[in-house]
């Protein structure tokens, strides 16, 4: 992290990483297009288990890293809800496409 002297310092570093995390977010959403379309059911969708094992890989690579786990889990929960809405759309859309 780079040390800035500057409140313009702070805001330019803060919207370099949010350029990252938009590419990023993006190439997430990507993947969650592939698994709409590659999950048969809609009820496949919420995967507890799944989501379970994502927010613990994010708590202990978060601690890791030193950011707070509670933020981290509170982030990605609001994320993974996000996506799954999304996955729900583009699920029924494919659906709809094939049903012709």
């Amino acid at each position: 992290m780079r040390e800035c002297r500057t409140m313009d310092e702070v805001r330019e570093e803060i919207d370099r990483l949010d350029r990252q995390l938009v590419d990023l977010l993006a190439e997430r959403s990507g993947y969650v297009d592939q698994a709409a379309r590659i999950k048969t059911e809609e009820d496949q969708i919420r995967d507890v288990p799944r989501i379970d094992d994502v927010i613990a890989k994010v708590r202990r690579h978060s601690a890791a890293a030193g950011l707070d786990a509670d933020l981290a889990e509170r982030i990605w929960r609001g994320m993974i809800e996000c996506f799954i809405a999304h996955e729900n759309v583009e699920h029924r859309r494919i659906q709809r496409r094939e049903a012709g």
